[in-house]
C-alpha cells in the first residue's frame, strides 16, 4: 500500500506539471511559429509571404494575430515589390466548431490591406496564383463548412492597372458599424469607394454592401447600393441579393445613362451601336436555373425616341460564349436616332439633347466633303458576344427617310451578322430585306437583297405640300461587297437596283429625292411645271466595283418623257449623269437640253449641255432603243406594283407604237 506523504508528493507534481504547461502556454511566444506559419502559407499560395509578427491570445474564443503581412510579386517582377500587405490581421476563431465539421470565424479585423493588382513583362497578372489553379490536386474529402461573422476593415487601399483596358483606379475600402442591425447588435456594412481610369475615361464611384453576417444569411436579402460615373455614362444599381453566395436571384434597379450607349461595352460587355443621349432604367435579377442575368420590365428613350423591353445575359462558361437576347419594341423613333447602326452620327442635329462629341462628329464629316460615313465597324466588339434582338417600332418619324414602321430580327453568331427579316413599313406596302455581314473575316463580306412591295407613294411623299396624286412604288435590290465601313462596302459593291413608279408627282419626287434646293433647280432645267404628273417611273441600274451604271432611267410624265443616263462613282462619290427631255407639247421644246449633273454626292452641280441642243430628236431616240429592255423589265414591274399599273400599259402601248397617254388625276 502507498503511504500517504508518497501519494501527496504525486498529486502536487501533477499540479506544478499542470501549472507549468499553463504559465508556459500563456507566457509561450507564439512568434516562436512565425517560420512555420509563413511556409504553410506560402506553399498555399505558391507565393513567398512573410510576417513581422505572429500571436495567439489564448481565450475560450482565441484571438490569432499577424502583423506585417506581405506577400510577394512572382519572380518576374522587380525585386522586392508586393501584391499585398497587411498591417494587421486578427481572426477571433470558435475552436470547437471543428468538431462539427465547421470552421467557425466569429471576427476577422484587418488593418491597413493594400493591394497593386496588374500584369508583369509577361502580360500575367501578379493576382494569379497556379498553386490554387492546380488540377493535379484532388479533394480528399468533404470541404470544411465555413462561417463568418463579423468582419472589420480599416483603411483598404487596392490599386488596380490594367493596360488591355487602359484602366488604372485605386479602392479605398473599409466598414461602418451599422445600429439598425439584428438583435441591436452593430453588424459592420461593407464600403467601397472608386477613383481613377477605365477604359481611357475617368470613373469614380461608391459601394455600400450589407454585412457578412447578412451575406451568408439566406433568410435575409443582402443590400446593394451602388454608383459608378465612367466618363459621360452613369450607373446605378439598388435593392437586394437573394442567398447571394448560392446565387439565389435578385431584386434590383437598375439605371443606365449617359451620352452613347456603345459606350457601355466596357461595363457590361454587350456590343451596341453608337447613340444619341440615352436614359435607360428597368429590373436587375439572376435566374438560378439557366445562370442568366436578367434586365427586365426596360423603359427608357435614346435621343428623340422611347424604347422599352427585356434583355438577358448569359455568361460565358467553358467554350460557350456569352449570349444576349433582346426583345425590345418602341413607339417612336426618330429615324437620325439610329445612324449608329450605319456608322453615320446618330442623332438630330437639332435635337435638345445633341451632345458636344455629337456636333464634333458632324463637324468633322462635314470638313471631309465626303457624304458616305467611314466610320469602321468595330469587329472585335461585334465578336465579343453571340446576340439575338429582335426590335419593333410602330411609328418612324424623318424628314429624309419615307418609313413608316420597322421590324426586325438581327443575330450574330460568333462574328456572323444576319438580318433576317428586315420589314420597312411604307403605307400599305413594305421593304423587306435580308442582310448578312460576316464579320468572322477582315474585311467583313457584305450581301442583301431587298423587295419594295407597293410601297404607298402618298406616304413616301406625305411631307411635302407640293404633292398631289396616289401611287406605287415597287422593285428589288441586291448588293454583295467587302469593307469595313459603310462607305467602304458602297465602295466596293457590286449589284443591281430595279425601281417602278406608278402615278404621283413628279416634282414632289425630284424634290424629295435629290433635296430641295437641288430638286427645284432640276425641275427649271428641265423646263417641268409645277404640278408635272408622273404616269411611270422605271429605273434599272447595275453596280460593279463600287460604280452605279445606268441601264435604263425613265420618267413618263404628262409633259414630258425624261430619260437617264450615266453613272455614280460611290467609292469617289463623284457622279457624271446626263438627263434629257423628249416634250409632249410644243412650249417644251426649247427646254429640252440635255442636263448635265456632275461633281460631289455632297455638292453636286447642274448645267445645261449647249453642244446637245441640235440633237432634237435625241430623246426620242433614246426611249426607241429603250424599248427592248422596257418589255424585259415588265415580269418584275408586275411583281412589285401589281399586275394592273400605268407602267405595264406604257410599255404595251410603246410596243404597240402609240402615243403614251397622260395618267387619271386623282380626285
Amino acid at each position: 500500500m502507498t503511504r500517504p506523504a508518497t501519494r501527496h508528493l504525486g498529486r502536487y507534481g501533477v499540479a506544478v506539471l499542470v501549472l507549468a504547461v499553463i504559465l508556459l502556454v500563456v507566457f509561450w511566444d507564439w512568434n516562436w511559429f512565425r517560420p512555420l506559419v509563413e511556409r504553410q502559407a506560402s506553399a498555399a499560395l505558391g507565393r513567398p509571404i512573410t510576417l513581422q509578427h505572429f500571436d495567439i491570445k489564448l481565450r475560450w474564443h482565441p484571438w490569432i494575430i499577424a502583423d506585417g503581412i506581405a506577400i510577394a510579386n512572382p519572380p518576374e517582377f522587380p525585386k522586392g515589390s508586393e501584391l499585398a500587405t497587411v498591417q494587421r490581421l486578427a481572426i477571433h476563431v470558435d475552436p470547437w466548431a471543428w468538431f462539427h465539421g465547421r470552421v467557425s470565424l466569429l471576427d476577422i479585423e484587418i488593418d491597413k490591406p493594400m493591394g497593386d493588382l496588374g500584369p508583369g513583362p509577361s502580360g500575367k497578372p501578379n493576382y494569379q496564383f497556379d498553386a490554387l489553379q492546380s488540377k493535379d490536386q484532388k479533394p480528399t474529402g468533404k470541404p470544411l463548412a465555413i462561417d463568418i461573422g463579423r468582419l472589420v476593415v480599416h483603411d483598404g487601399d487596392v490599386h488596380i492597372v490594367e493596360p488591355n483596358f487602359k484602366s488604372d483606379f485605386r479602392l479605398k475600402i473599409h466598414t461602418e458599424d451599422n445600429a439598425q442591425g439584428r438583435a441591436g447588435s452593430t453588424e459592420p456594412t461593407i464600403h467601397v469607394d472608386i477613383d481613377g481610369r477605365y477604359a481611357d475615361a475617368p470613373i469614380s464611384g461608391r459601394f455600400i454592401g450589407g454585412s457578412v453576417l447578412t451575406l451568408r444569411d439566406a433568410a435575409h436579402p443582402y443590400p446593394v447600393d451602388l454608383l459608378v460615373k465612367n466618363g459621360a455614362t452613369q450607373v446605378t444599381l439598388k435593392g437586394t441579393l437573394l442567398d447571394p453566395l448560392r446565387f439565389g436571384g435578385a431584386k434590383l434597379k437598375l439605371d443606365f445613362r449617359g451620352q452613347n450607349i456603345a459606350d457601355l461595352y466596357p461595363l457590361t460587355g454587350v456590343p451596341l451601336p453608337p447613340s444619341p443621349p440615352y436614359e435607360i432604367a428597368g429590373d436587375l435579377d439572376y435566374d438560378r436555373g439557366s445562370g442568366a442575368i436578367r434586365f427586365r420590365n426596360v423603359d427608357g428613350h435614346y435621343g428623340q425616341s422611347d424604347i422599352a423591353g427585356d434583355v438577358s445575359v448569359m455568361p460565358a462558361h467553358g467554350d460557350v460564349r456569352r449570349r444576349v437576347t433582346i426583345d425590345a419594341h418602341s413607339k417612336q423613333v426618330v429615324w437620325s436616332d439610329l445612324g449608329g447602326f450605319i456608322g453615320a452620327t446618330p442623332g438630330a442635329a437639332d435635337a435638345p439633347n445633341d451632345s458636344a462629341a455629337q456636333k464634333s462628329q458632324r463637324k468633322a464629316q462635314a470638313k471631309t466633303g465626303k457624304l458616305l460615313p467611314d466610320t469602321p465597324i468595330a469587329l472585335p466588339r461585334i465578336r465579343a458576344a453571340d446576340l439575338d434582338v429582335r426590335y419593333k417600332v410602330a411609328k418612324v418619324v424623318s424628314d429624309t427617310m419615307p418609313l413608316d414602321s420597322l421590324d426586325g430580327h438581327l443575330v450574330i453568331t460568333d462574328g456572323d451578322i444576319t438580318v433576317k427579316p428586315l420589314r420597312l413599313g411604307v403605307g400599305k406596302g413594305s421593304a423587306l430585306a435580308n442582310i448578312e455581314l460576316d464579320g468572322r473575316h477582315d474585311p467583313l463580306h457584305a450581301q442583301a437583297d431587298v423587295d419594295f412591295r407597293e410601297l404607298d407613294f402618298s406616304k413616301v411623299m406625305n411631307k411635302l405640300s407640293v404633292f398631289r396624286g396616289t401611287g406605287k412604288i415597287g422593285g428589288s435590290m441586291t448588293f454583295d461587297a467587302h469593307g469595313n465601313s459603310l462607305a467602304a462596302l458602297l465602295g466596293d459593291g457590286d449589284g443591281s437596283l430595279k425601281l417602278f413608279m406608278t402615278g404621283g408627282d413628279v416634282s414632289a419626287l425630284l424634290v424629295n429625292l435629290a433635296g430641295l434646293d437641288l430638286g427645284n433647280s432640276l425641275i427649271s432645267a428641265l423646263g417641268l411645271p409645277r404640278r408635272a404628273q408622273m404616269r411611270c417611273m422605271v429605273a434599272d441600274l447595275g453596280m460593279q466595283g463600287g460604280v452605279v451604271d445606268t441601264k435604263t432611267l425613265l420618267f413618263d410624265t404628262t409633259e414630258a418623257n425624261i430619260l437617264g443616263d450615266g453613272t455614280i462613282d460611290l467609292g469617289k462619290e463623284k457622279l457624271d449623269y446626263t438627263l434629257r427631255t423628249q416634250p409632249k407639247r410644243m412650249n417644251i421644246g426649247s427646254l429640252a437640253a440635255p442636263i448635265d449633273i456632275t461633281g460631289s454626292l455632297r455638292a453636286p452641280h447642274i448645267m445645261p449641255n449647249p453642244g446637245a441642243l441640235a440633237v432634237r430628236g435625241g430623246a426620242a431616240v433614246a426611249l426607241g432603243v429603250l424599248l427592248t429592255p422596257l418589255a424585259a423589265l415588265l415580269p418584275t414591274i408586275q411583281l412589285g406594283l401589281g399586275p394592273d399599273n400605268d407602267c405595264a400599259a406604257m410599255i404595251h402601248d410603246l410596243q404597240a407604237g402609240k402615243p403614251v397617254p397622260p395618267p387619271k388625276r386623282a380626285k
